[in-house]
């Protein structure tokens, strides 16, 4: 089957399906009325566990997962599952640390807390940063992401697949709120998770001549490189687009080409610089996305409670280890077969076809209708999930705080569902501008680095620094997108999760520099009246010691920052002089030494965390043992 050639029977099973979800994703929303801000926001605050789990991993897995990593699978090879790994130990940290000073504090979204925190300064700058970044990246790409997936099977051109996902999402989301949302995605994580595993099936038994384990094998000892976890240096990979643009002499609009011989063999180590996937920026990635992304982490916050909040994120993190068998084989599988043709002639023109391709061949009729079908339900799963945390943001922060603070629960509905709206339009209308952007899962997450040093860092010290103060949070959170576009000119040949975690250094010596200098200390706000006398109270009661959150301060300083020196000492990065390791070293060595020296007082809205808090369930505790004990075999067994 030839690209853009779907079958009758599957395009039948495509469209039945997507028909069906969109049905059932309306009658959730008509069922369970949204009169309230916590139903529409927050489905009442009623998820059980496998609801929370299954629709975090729905909203996750969608096409810049599926398409984009089978096509930085099919460009550079398994380094790109580092990803999905080690987010598995992420959400468990989350899970650990963060969701219990969430739910404690009965948040709708994650501005609210920064003002609890700090003040309503920081809070409306990042609901500003936040309702931009994901209408302007996140639901731009995704919607793109799946009109190119359209486009490749079904023949359709872009813009119908834009206009198609358009209607989809908006369809149920828009008038259910959260709760039609979470439901149709518990349907699409099973028939996804099924489809994508039919579609690895059907490619790697092709590989391995009837057998997935052989076809593993095959293709772990043909193409060694791409089975490398952790790049080095000189590592580079073939810019499929490119060498077809060369090959061609013209663009993807049909003009004469501007690239030079070689432009199509580029770095791989520039995308995933070895180690930074184990210690370093990719902790920034992780830890933003997974723990104060409020797409994801609003489906945590609708649980019913923190136990069952715990226990669906650890339920997530383990299938995020089964992710990279479908997200990432596959793409792999299509660079074996495709290795020996010439560019110019490819079915392939751009990585990110790799998946659809595999979906057009080598899946049986009816499960490659099935699974397309699975895949752009997905992604309009995820569309909505982004829209909906969008429309919650601009109600909760920027609606109710400043232009109607008295609004009606029945009004605050009725502007999530315009913005919600508003939002699904305007990324559409930016989607198409994505057209020629080759791995759009890397442009995710080198646009998305550019705020998520900074917003951790304002997250991090929020919650273990008692001494933070909103000044310097505002410092940081303003700051964060200039620094990083500055280093990215100054020193380009840097990678992007270096970067990161230099900028994340520099927000933690601002903030740590900035509260010694503007600090307001409880006493001080007690005078004032600012306490009643319950909180008067628990300023009394046992809190953790203070030495416990300086340690995890500066072990967080030492895993990003100082881990990302030693290893530019140890793996110089050409372009990158050898000083640079050494002012990554000084710096992080300066932070870790001003967190256990400072002696001021705490700051009047630090967060009071008493060790009952953190405690979690054996249950728990097992699945987290276990999740560390299962990384650790993968990499030891790749490496």
């Amino acid at each position: 089957m030839q690209l853009g050639q779907l079958g009758t029977i599957d395009t039948v099973i495509f469209g039945a399906y997507i028909i069906g979800v969109i049905v059932f994703g309306i009658w959730i929303a008509n069922r369970e009325k949204t009169s309230t801000a916590s139903d529409y926001f927050l489905a009442s605050r009623s998820l059980p566990w496998w609801a929370v789990g299954g629709s975090l991993i729905a909203s996750n897995i969608s096409a810049e997962q599926i398409i984009g990593m089978n096509g930085s699978g099919f460009e550079l090879g398994l380094a790109i599952a580092a990803y999905e790994l080690m987010a598995a130990i992420t959400l468990i940290l989350v899970a650990k640390f963060f969701l219990p000073v969430f739910l404690k504090k009965e948040i709708y979204t994650m501005p609210q807390f920064l003002e609890d925190r700090y003040n309503g300064t920081v809070r409306t700058i990042m609901s500003v940063f936040w309702i931009a970044l994901f209408v302007f990246v996140n639901i731009a790409t995704v919607i793109y992401l799946g009109a190119l997936a359209i486009e490749t099977l079904l023949g359709v051109d872009l813009i119908y697949g834009i206009i198609g996902l358009v209607l989809y999402s908006a369809s149920f989301s828009i008038f259910g709120g959260l709760k039609a949302v979470v439901w149709t995605d518990v349907v699409q994580v099973v028939v996804l998770m099924l489809g994508g595993t039919i579609a690895a099936y059907g490619i790697l038994s092709v590989v391995g001549d009837g057998s997935v384990f052989t076809g593993i094998a095959n293709l772990y000892q043909a193409l060694p490189g791409h089975f490398e976890m952790l790049f080095e240096p000189g590592d580079t990979y073939l810019d499929v687009a490119n060498a077809h643009e060369l090959s061609t002499g013209v663009t993807p609009y049909g003009e004469p080409t501007d690239l030079e011989p070689g432009a199509e063999v580029k770095s791989s180590f520039q995308l995933l610089p070895g180690m930074a996937l184990l210690l370093g920026g990719m902790w920034i990635t992780n830890s933003y996305y997974w723990g104060n992304n409020q797409y994801i982490i609003q489906r945590a916050l609708a649980a019913k409670d923190l136990p069952e909040a715990q226990r669906g994120v650890a339920f997530a993190a383990f299938m995020k280890l089964f992710i990279p068998f479908f997200a990432v084989l596959p793409g792999i599988a299509a660079w074996y077969l495709l290795r020996e043709q010439d560019p110019a002639n490819l079915p392939i023109t751009k990585a990110d076809q790799a998946f659809p391709w595999v979906l057009a061949n080598y899946v049986g009729v009816g499960f490659t209708g099935l699974t397309f079908a699975a895949l752009v339900a997905a992604i309009g799963s995820s569309v909505s999930s982004m829209v909906n945390s969008t429309s919650t943001i601009f109600t909760m922060d920027i609606y109710n705080k400043f232009i109607n603070p008295g609004a009606t629960e029945g009004r605050q509905v009725k502007v999530g569902q315009i913005s919600a709206a508003a939002a699904l339009l305007i990324g559409a209308a930016v989607a198409p501008a994505l057209a020629n952007a080759g791995q759009v899962f890397q442009v995710i997450q080198e646009y998305t680095g550019f705020i998520s040093p900074g917003v951790l860092t304002v997250f991090i010290f929020g919650f273990f620094y008692r001494r933070g103060t909103a000044q310097a949070a505002l410092v940081v959170v303003l700051a964060s997108v200039p620094l990083s576009w500055a280093f990215q000119q100054l020193m380009p040949d840097l990678p992007f999760l270096d970067r990161m975690a230099f900028i994340f250094l520099i927000s933690a010596l601002l903030m740590v520099v900035i509260s010694q200098f503007t600090g307001r200390t409880k006493a001080e706000a007690a005078a004032e009246g600012g306490f009643n006398a319950e909180e008067k109270r628990q300023m009394g009661e046992k809190v953790i010691k203070d030495v416990k959150l300086r340690n995890g301060l500066s072990v967080a300083v030492i895993g990003i920052g100082l881990a990302t020196g030693v290893r530019l000492l140890l793996q110089p990065v050409p372009g990158v002089p050898l000083s640079m390791s050494i002012i990554f070293i000084i710096l992080s060595l300066v932070v870790i030494a001003l967190i256990y020296t400072d002696k001021t007082a705490d700051d009047y809205k630090a967060i009071d965390l008493h060790p009952s808090l953190f405690r979690t369930r054996m249950g728990f505790n097992i699945a987290a043992l276990a999740i560390i004990l299962l990384l650790t075999f993968i990499y030891t067994w790749l490496a």
